[in-house]
């Protein structure tokens, strides 16, 4: 009699947990490793210079030889966003995705010209794939994308169900949710549920998509110069009802930034997005139309700095200029922390002359894609999970997913709010918490793989704060004397035009080189000490950390 050897199962994500964007969950044992997702997290303003936040990759990147697959759940950015430097880190054999996430996963691979690195074969609901011992399948779930999937892995230790992100919409834009699936999974049995916790706080049902139409038409219909509205462009099911409604008000549609021009490409090839040509023009042509009959579809929904809405805001945009008369609408919700960043772009539309329209009680103009709590409580009556583990949510969105499903059965126990790295075992259908794995940022600027250190964001956030200061001095090193006195150049640093003060920190730094010259020391001993005498004055006089450049020039 063959005896079967149990390889118990690890659970973790390298993001998505105490944080909302840069999903990525992982499921392994001994000799395979899957991964689910791989996205990114946008910077706020507390992170200058930054085009995007990823996992770091140093655990995969140490079990390389075990990752077997990535399965995708659907095409928004903090799903797929990460992929191309997933990628460029470790050797993903094969890409799982539903159709429109792998048609936007192959177009963004093409940017970064690295096309030729990845198998990406498409799923649907129907879809089962065996990857070593374990078992992978779909079922539908209904989100603010069309093909949005849960993700159900199967192995001998027990059954792990990831719901992806989804609401339970019953008149969507496109396919229902399937319910019917969901309560089978339920039934047969699962030892795992991980479930999406972006709205937990949120009393009752997320409103219908459908519900949004009726908002769309009275802006529409007020708006009696251009249009300008600008959304998620990964919000498919959204951009359909702009569309639908732009036609139906004789609209022409001018869409306006890179990635908003990609996704309507490749959603109006795959028929989810519905426009004739003739309704959608050039962004260059829009002076040849009444103001009256123009519809601007752009991205910069979040304030993002680069996005298209930024760059029009600031006067930027080589084509489009805001007149008095434009109505600017913002057809999406602030993800936590871009909500400075919205107010500016808000405050630089409303003094060149427009109105501007932002979700609110008077104009629901968005509707989420995530559940609240109803849904959240459906889902979990439906599966029945032994075990539970919120995802995709800051600390207390998880936390109170948990709370909440300790109201309809799991116990708190067996409940686990876990941080990004807390890894939890599945071993003969019973979970306990277990090691954690190394986990991380990694900072990207521009397109450089390596991404920047802890190190390199904090000197940036202390120039942002405090400025910089920049100490010269000359020396002679073969008979250890000061040739040239210390110099201070200074950039955003408070008191800077204050001879006294300067004065005396220089004074201050020339005494300790001088001291510290009498000894044996070495260039890398004598600008530790500048930088601490400096810092020291200059914190004593201002109340500031500024950057210290030491510079020593010498004579020999």
């Amino acid at each position: 009699m063959n005896r079967i050897i149990s390889m118990p199962i690890s659970i973790y994500a390298l993001g998505g947990l105490g944080e909302v964007g840069k999903n990525m969950y992982c499921i392994e044992n001994e000799e395979t490793l899957i991964i689910i997702d791989a996205g990114v997290r946008f910077p706020g303003v507390e992170l200058p210079g930054i085009d995007y936040i990823v996992p770091d990759f140093t655990h995969l990147k140490n079990n390389r030889n075990k990752i077997k697959a990535l399965f995708i759940t659907h095409g928004h950015e903090d799903h797929i966003g990460g992929i191309p430097f997933l990628l460029q880190t470790v050797n993903i054999p094969v890409i799982y995705a539903p159709r429109l996430a792998a048609a936007l996963i192959k177009n963004r691979l093409e940017e970064y010209r690295i096309g030729d690195r990845a198998k990406i074969v498409e799923y649907d609901d129907n879809s089962v794939f065996n990857v070593d011992s374990m078992r992978v399948s779909f079922f539908r779930v209904t989100h603010s994308i069309p093909d949005s999937f849960g993700v159900v892995v199967d192995t001998k230790e027990g059954r792990i169900m990831s719901t992806g992100d989804f609401k339970v919409d019953l008149t969507p834009i496109g396919p229902d949710i399937d319910l019917t699936k969901i309560a089978q999974l339920g039934n047969e049995g699962v030892d795992l549920l991980l479930s999406d916790s972006t709205n937990a706080e949120q009393e009752g049902y997320t409103p219908s998509e459908k519900n949004v139409l009726d908002s769309i038409k009275e802006v529409f219909e007020n708006a009696q110069g251009r249009l300008i509205i600008s959304t998620f462009s990964s919000n498919i099911s959204r951009i359909q009802q702009i569309c639908e409604v732009a036609v139906q008000m004789g609209r022409k549609i001018a869409i306006v930034g890179r990635s908003m021009e990609k996704a309507v490409e490749i959603s109006r090839g795959f028929g989810y997005i519905h426009v004739p040509d003739n309704s959608i023009i050039q962004v260059q042509d829009i002076r040849q139309y009444r103001t009256s009959e123009i519809l601007i579809l752009c991205t910069g929904s979040q304030g993002e700095p680069m996005a298209a809405l930024s760059r029009i805001a600031n006067g930027e945009h080589k084509d489009v200029h805001i007149q008095p008369g434009d109505t600017v609408v913002f057809s999406s919700s602030a993800i936590p922390g871009n909500g400075i960043m919205i107010e500016r772009v808000v405050n630089q539309l409303a003094r060149a002359g427009a109105e501007v329209v932002t979700n609110s009680i008077l104009s629901d103009i968005h509707s989420s894609g995530h559940p609240s709590k109803q849904e959240l409580r459906l889902m979990l009556k439906l599966v029945k999970p032994k075990y539970f583990m919120p995802m995709h949510g800051e600390y207390r969105m998880l936390r109170i997913h948990s709370e909440l499903a300790a109201t309809v059965g799991v116990p708190l126990e067996n409940s686990f709010i876990l941080d990004n790295g807390d890894t939890l075992t599945l071993s003969k259908h019973k979970v306990t918490r277990s090691y954690p794995v190394e986990h991380g940022n990694t900072y990207i600027d521009g397109k450089d793989i390596n991404g920047l250190v802890n190190a390199v964001i904090e000197d940036r956030k202390n120039l942002t704060d405090d400025g910089m200061v920049a100490i010269t001095i000359s020396i002679d090193s073969k008979n250890n004397k000061i040739v040239v006195p210390p110099e201070f150049y200074s950039k955003g640093l408070i008191n800077q035009g204050s001879v006294h003060f300067i004065d005396e920190c220089k004074h201050l730094v020339e005494k300790a080189v001088r001291e510290k010259l009498m000894t044996k020391t070495n260039f890398a001993e004598l600008k530790t000490v500048i930088k601490s005498v400096a810092s020291a004055a200059i914190f004593d006089k201002t109340n500031c950390s500024p950057m210290i450049i030491p510079v020593i020039m010498s004579k020999n």
